[in-house]
């Protein structure tokens, strides 16, 4: 986890109604991971009081690119993400599960 990630995660803590989890591999297929069929989400917050899911991307890059490619892959499974999520994580299927892009400015290039 880098220094960005945490900062996210320490903000996210700061609800004593959530939990995160850093790093989840969030994998539509039981056997291995297959390319474009898994994903580690840097974090994912859920939140009991609100009975939802925060899958969280953090990034510092100027280049929207790898994200956009990460929600629109997220986008085209989504009905298997959520079955893998009740699957391997225990979110019920009736809890709302809301993707949370997270835009940091860096300010340790400048």
């Amino acid at each position: 986890m880098d220094y960005f990630q945490g900062v996210v995660t320490e903000y996210l803590v700061a609800d004593r109604a959530a939990f995160v989890n850093s790093e989840l591999l969030i994998q539509l297929d039981l056997d291995e991971p297959k390319k474009g069929r898994h994903w580690y989400c840097d974090a994912a917050a859920v939140n009991v009081r609100e009975q939802s899911l925060y899958v969280c991307e953090v990034t510092y890059s100027k280049s929207m690119s790898g994200l956009s490619r990460r929600l629109l892959a997220w986008d085209a499974n989504w009905k298997d993400l959520r079955s893998s999520l009740a699957r391997d994580c225990g979110i019920p299927e009736s809890w709302k599960v809301q993707p949370w892009p997270l835009f940091l400015e860096n300010t340790m290039a400048r």
